[in-house]
This record gives structure tokens, C-alpha cells and sequence, in this order.
């Protein structure tokens, strides 16, 4: 997972701009070239199917979207305007949420944009987090983002909680190499009363984040009905993420090393330091 930061950092964070008030932004045209679309007129409608999830999301489209004009070398020396747009970190977000799905770089983009705009909500300073205070934050991130993917199952139909607990293992098989909850605990050397999320270092936690929030996306935009789609979906899904992190040279999650305090012992370690 370090590469795949590394890598997803060095693409988007290379286009990020600075204004005079120290707020950061991206041009909707370098962006576009970024995301590999090379028409304008294409990347246009989703930019507008972003606009759209922001209005329907209760925000204020004109705070992440700002219109903008600027010249440029058309050759010879020569310049026209063209028409632009000032995008915040959260419509960039958007953007790649309703991109092509099928174009590796969208992925690439949600894993950056969905897990640094929550960083960004958190706490500003994230990267100056120890890994404990990271693991901590993207665990808390994953419960919730697990309530909503469960929200998403039960309305694709899986309902009971034993279709729940398959469900959940067709995600981490996809994930970790056909090894479910079963075989990642065995893997990882865990007892079988411990969590298998309380026993992740954060950058196995952020693959597992990326999985519950890109799964229940896919539920609720393709309308996912059946307990046997909702499964194959989460396979999918995670084995997605897992050929990414393959392509991009990363350790596989099952290979990563089990950290040595679990999420428990360290919420403990934190109350005794507000004490």
C-alpha cells in the first residue's frame, strides 16, 4: 500500500494548486488529462454528474465548483480563452467517483481522493499522525463506512446475518487471495474471539476502507438486487482492489505484518493519555 500512496500521491498531488489564501485546488483541464479523458466535451458530463451528487449531498456546488477563464498558446504566438474550472479536493472526489469505471487511473483517483478528503475532514495534519493515531482514524472511518455498506447489502438483499457474514467474506476473498475472515485470523496468527480489522496496520485498514466504500457505491449506483449479485459484487470488488495493489508493485494485505498492539489496547493507551 506504501507504492500505491506513493504512486497516487505523485500523479494528483503533481497537479494541485495553491491560492493566495493558502486553500488548495485543481483545474478541471488538468485533471481531465490526468484521468485520461481526451475530449472536453466528455469529461464536461461528468463533471456535471459531480455537480449534481454535491447538490444532492447538501453543498453548495459554487464552493467546490469556480468557474474560471484563462488564455492559452494556441501557436505562433498567438492565445485564446478558454473556459476552466477551479475544483476543490471534494469535487474532485466526486469527479472520479462518477468517472469511467473501466479506466484504471479512476480507480487510482478514488483511492486518493476518498481516503484524503476524509484525512482532510478528520484532522488537518494527518501526515504528522503516528501509525497508531493513523490506525485509529481509518479504523473509525471503517466502521462507519460499515454501517453503510450493511444499509446497501440489505437493500440488494442480503438480510440475515448469516447472508451478512457470507457477504463479508466474498469481499475479503476477492481481497486477500480467496482467504476468508477464517483464514486471514489463522494467516495473521488471531485468536478466533479477535477482530481481524482491530489487528491491521493502517495501510492494510486503507485497502479495506477503499473495498467497503468503492462496494457499496457499486451496490447503490448499478442497482444491485439479489444476495447472490450483492456477494459476487464484493468479490469483485475487492479483487479489484487487489490487482491494483498487484499492478502497482504493492504487498499483498495477507502479507503485511500484523501490528503489535491491537485498536483496543491503543484506544486504551489514549484515554490513559487524556487522564
Amino acid at each position: 500500500m506504501k507504492e500505491i500512496t506513493d504512486y497516487n500521491e505523485s500523479i494528483f498531488e503533481s497537479i494541485k494548486h495553491t491560492n493566495e489564501y493558502g486553500q488548495e485546488y485543481w483545474l478541471a483541464r488538468e485533471l481531465q488529462t490526468v484521468l485520461e479523458y481526451t475530449e472536453w466535451r466528455n469529461f464536461s458530463k461528468v463533471i456535471e454528474k459531480a455537480k449534481e451528487a454535491c447538490k444532492n449531498s447538501n453543498n453548495t456546488i459554487a464552493n467546490h465548483f469556480v468557474d474560471v477563464n484563462k488564455m492559452v498558446d494556441i501557436g505562433s504566438g498567438a492565445e485564446r480563452e478558454i473556459g476552466d474550472i477551479e475544483l476543490s479536493r471534494y469535487a474532485c472526489y466526486l469527479i472520479v467517483q462518477n468517472g469511467d469505471p473501466s479506466k484504471q487511473v479512476i480507480a487510482l483517483g478514488q483511492t486518493y481522493f476518498a481516503i484524503k478528503t476524509r484525512q482532510q475532514e478528520l484532522i488537518e495534519n494527518y501526515d504528522n499522525l503516528t501509525d497508531d493515531q493513523k490506525r485509529l482514524a481509518v479504523r473509525n472511518e471503517i466502521k462507519e463506512h460499515n454501517k453503510a455498506l450493511a444499509d446497501a447489502a440489505h437493500n440488494a438483499g442480503v438480510v440475515t446475518p448469516f447472508e451478512y457474514a457470507i457477504f463479508q467474506n466474498k469481499g475479503y476473498q476477492g481481497l486477500y487471495g480467496g482467504l476468508n475472515a477464517k483464514g486471514i485470523k489463522q494467516r495473521k496468527n488471531l485468536k478466533k474471539s479477535e477482530s481481524i480489522l482491530d489487528h491491521m496496520g493502517h495501510e492494510e485498514l486503507a485497502a479495506n476502507l477503499f473495498r467497503a466504500t468503492q462496494t457499496e457505491s457499486k451496490l447503490r449506483r448499478e442497482n444491485i438486487k439479489g444476495k447472490d449479485q450483492a456477494n459476487s459484487t464484493h468479490f469483485e470488488v475487492g479483487k479489484a482492489v487487489r490487482k491494483t495493489i498487484e499492478e502497482l508493485g504493492g504487498t499483498m494485505p495477507e502479507d503485511l505484518p500484523t501490528p503489535e498492539k491491537s485498536i483496543k489496547e491503543i484506544e486504551k493507551d489514549q484515554k490513559k493519555l487524556l487522564k
